[in-house]
């Protein structure tokens, strides 16, 4: 493989070494740095009898100063390697120390600072060193002269078997858009990964035409999704391009999230999101119509209006369809399978399909030796699609590389898998490229089509690697990552808190929607690997500041601190105020609760505040005897009675019995008032009723005179016309008249 030589440089001439050694400080006068020399075959190394062996040569210079010329030899043994842990250790040395036949040599001129040459050496193909080569995997290494040693660069050749039966080989692809801390990509971020060069972009261009096994965010495609309308064109355009893809598929977690540390960290199965409607706007989802379908016999009417129905909002699993080959699939990030994560992986059921795992060949007792193992497996009753460490590793690094130094890698995944294929017996096998990104379109095709067109294998989709019959394998012990673990279990144990939290909103996914989908991606397979080393504090500062902000939302609905109330009458309302910092209306009850019988309070309001605001509540209270000081205790719940927020304590000084006093005072007041008026009444009339018997004696005796007086005249008048009679003595009738008057004789 490549020689890294780490070297202390003068400004006037450079030092190489082939064992890496201590670096001296920089220093004006002593510029250090690395220099990095490579041997690339052509074709990945493969030479077929009458094939000519070319390869490149490269010296990086990463230092300050120039690097000298260099006169290099090529040499290749005469045998081949006995088995893949011989093939092994010969790429990971650095000073080989068996000395090989030399094929050729050519010269490479200095290399300026931080700039890179790269000459090529060509062996003829009827050169003795090649002719009547038997098929295997031979040594082949580069060397030059340097001040403090000689410098090598291992690689291999292989020289094919091309009749013997081919092996079924499946490669798969992920697409994945790398570390994110928000729940899905944004609209700006889509619009830099899918444009002509971006990383998306690369990774589509790369696998379009060829057998790749894809292994699909779903969060990519959701992303979009939910923009509806408003998505940038390149990203809808890539959608498009995906969706005509007709690779075999499956669907990778949420955000790529790690299986293995959500298990580990007390899970009963991998997560999934539980809503994206938080993502989605109304206005970038046209109304549907409904269009009422006229029956055959109906007679002719006017052509009905489509009535609108309102947003077309796709459902979650519509968004987050990758139009999966099989579903069921886990893929845990290389390095953190244990064979208690396979055990639960194995016991999990989707849509009646049981479930699959991907995991290293590294994973497994036989793999960890450096055999070769099939892929498809089963360990202790556990599904298993087992790929190949050694070849996926060199695949991976071959994608990461620019042109002039990725032949070596793509050389070495063919030598490893050239071992395969004749360990296999027939069964297919699996390779992966694991997750990257930035990685250049032509770099990620040239590696999977070094895999899919190696000698000895054709290659096949993921249907036939499922049915293929499984081998038995067991799964080697592994420690768990306790600080993944530990920052796992302190996220879903927030993510509780903010579901019992969301319970104050009419709909609680609006909260824990976004809540799940962020914990997804932080959990993401692409927090590790290169960015992790590229950067390791950048993914324990995105758990702190997720979780600092999961605090922050848990803080945003409460009561603002109440002042001292004065409560001077019998009853009155004690003013409370709600604050809500959500951009969502909430609803919540107002709990009130005193320490002291002297006080009444309404034990319980219900409460609706807008979004981004404060609501002022009016509890009624009521005081009863006595005067003191009253504490209330105040606690918002939501209506499933989960605590929201910090409890307040409202002071209340009870003088309730100022009034009392006042209206006793009054009533007194007012009572004695009465009863003067009351007595004075009584005896005004006790005085008159005194004085009525001398009244009533002068009446009686006026009375008495009056009738004598009043008695004469009538006498008078009764002696001076005297009652007429007749002359027989009787009394005339009045009614006779003087005619009706008979004379006596006449009787």
């Amino acid at each position: 493989m490549s020689a890294v030589v780490v070297a202390a440089i003068l400004a006037v001439a450079p030092a190489t070494s082939a064992a890496s050694a201590a670096t001296p400080s920089p220093s004006p006068t002593s510029p250090t740095g690395t220099t990095t020399f490579t041997l690339s075959p052509v074709s990945n190394g493969v030479v077929r009898p009458g094939d000519t062996l070319s390869v490149a040569l490269t010296l990086q210079n990463d230092t300050v100063a120039e690097a000298s010329a260099a006169h290099v030899t090529l040499s290749l043994g005469d045998a081949a390697f006995a088995d893949r842990a011989a093939l092994a250790a010969w790429l990971a040395t650095q000073t080989p120390t068996v000395e090989l036949p030399m094929i050729g040599s050519t010269d490479l001129p200095p290399v300026p600072a931080q700039s890179e040459e790269t000459r090529g050496i060509q062996v003829a193909a009827d050169s003795p060193a090649l002719v009547g080569r038997a098929p295997g995997v031979y040594p082949l290494v580069a060397s030059y002269p340097g001040p403090t040693g000689t410098v090598f660069s291992t690689s291999a050749l292989i020289v094919p078997d091309d009749a013997a039966p081919q092996v079924g080989i499946g490669v798969v692809v992920p697409i994945t858009a790398g570390p994110l801390t928000g729940g899905l990509l944004t609209a700006a971020e889509l619009s830099e990964l899918t444009a002509p060069d971006g990383s998306l972009t690369a990774q589509l261009n790369a696998v379009t035409g060829t057998d790749a096994i894809l292994a699909v965010d779903p969060a990519i495609l959701a992303s979009i999704r939910v923009l509806g309308t408003s998505a940038p064109t390149s990203a809808s355009a890539w959608l498009e391009h995906y969706e005509a893809l007709t690779n075999t598929r499956f669907a990778l977690q949420f955000g790529d999230a790690d299986v293995a540390v959500q298990l580990q960290a007390g899970q009963s199965r991998p997560q999934q999101p539980t809503s994206l409607q938080a993502y989605m706007t109304a206005s970038n989802f046209p109304p549907s119509t409904a269009t009422p379908t006229a029956s055959p016999d109906a007679s002719p009417t006017p052509t009905p209006t489509p009535s609108a129905t309102g947003p077309a909002y796709p459902s979650l699993a519509e968004l987050l369809d990758v139009d999966a080959t099989r579903t069921a699939m886990y893929w845990p990030a290389t390095g953190t399978t244990t064979p208690e994560v396979v055990d639960d992986l194995g016991g999990l059921v989707s849509e009646d399909v049981s479930s699959l795992t991907l995991i290293p060949s590294t994973a497994t007792t036989r793999g960890a030796t450096g055999a070769t193992v099939s892929a498809r497996s089963i360990g202790d009753e556990a599904g298993l699609l087992v790929y190949d460490a050694d070849i996926s590793a060199a695949l991976h690094k071959a994608s990461l590389l620019g042109t002039a130094v990725r032949g070596a890698s793509l050389t070495a995944a063919t030598a490893y898998l050239a071992f395969a294929v004749e360990e296999t017996d027939g069964r297919p096998l699996l390779v992966t490229l694991d997750r990257g990104t930035d990685r250049s379109p032509v770099s990620l095709g040239t590696s999977l089509r070094a895999a899919t067109q190696a000698p000895g294998v054709v290659p096949v989709g993921l249907n036939a690697l499922v049915d293929a019959t499984p081998h038995a394998v067991e799964v080697a012990d592994a420690a768990p990552n306790d600080t993944r673990v530990a920052a796992a279990s302190a996220l879903f144990e927030d993510e509780t808190a903010i579901a019992d939290f969301a319970t104050v909103l009419d709909d609680s996914a609006l909260l824990t929607g976004p809540e799940r989908a962020s914990i997804l991606q932080l959990l993401g397979d692409g927090w590790l690997g290169a960015a992790a080393e590229t950067d390791p504090t950048s993914w324990p500062t995105a758990i702190a500041d997720h979780r600092a902000a999961t605090t922050q939302t848990l803080a945003a609905v409460g009561i603002l601190p109440p002042s001292t109330i004065q409560l001077i009458s019998a009853g009155a309302d004690l003013p409370v105020w709600v604050r809500n910092e959500l951009p969502y209306p909430i609803n919540v009850v107002l709990y009130s609760s005193p320490d002291d019988l002297r006080l009444e309070v309404q034990p319980q309001v219900e409460v609706q505040v807008a979004p981004s605001s404060n609501t002022k509540v009016e509890v009624p209270v009521q005081a009863r005897v006595g005067n003191g000081e009253v504490t209330v205790a105040l606690q918002l719940r939501s209506r499933t009675f989960e605590p929201i927020g910090d409890p307040q304590y409202a002071d209340v000084n009870v003088r309730a019995d100022w009034e009392n006093i006042g209206l006793i005072a009054m009533s007194i007041i007012v009572g004695g008032l009465l009863t003067i008026g009351v007595v004075r009444t009584i005896l005004r009339r006790r005085r008159g009723s005194a004085d009525a018997p001398e009244a009533d004696i002068d009446e009686e005796t006026s009375d008495a005179a009056a009738p004598a007086e009043n008695d004469a005249p009538d006498a008078a008048t009764d002696a001076e016309v005297p009652d007429a009679v007749t002359d027989d003595g009787e009394t005339p009738d009045p009614d006779d008249g003087p005619g009706d008057t008979t004379p006596a004789d006449s009787r």
